[in-house]
């Protein structure tokens, strides 16, 4: 008789979080949100649009004021993002 290995749920879906192309897009999907936690909530209510591809995170900010400071801390910015990430999914920000 022919023993079967009994394969949980859990366990696949643990191990597909695992693979790291998986990761990423997982991580890319929820840099809306990334953007909001890393920038703050003053400058999440003032960004009106947050895009990524290729690597660059394009962020439009309505207020002159509070795209002058992003615009000052980009680099910062980009290196928190992607410390939450878990990966260098950022390689640059651009602040419109």
């Amino acid at each position: 008789m022919r023993r079967t290995r009994t394969v949980r749920v859990g366990e696949l879906i643990a191990d597909l979080f695992r693979d790291p192309v998986i990761r990423g897009k997982i991580a890319e999907g929820r840099l809306p949100d990334t953007w909001a936690e890393v920038a703050g909530s003053q400058v999440a209510a003032c960004t009106d649009e947050v895009s990524f591809r290729n690597g660059i995170l394009t962020v439009r900010i309505a207020s002159s004021v509070v795209r002058h400071e992003v615009f000052m801390r980009r680099n910062f910015l980009r290196d928190q993002i992607n410390f939450r990430c878990g990966a260098a999914l950022v390689r640059e920000l651009i602040v419109r």
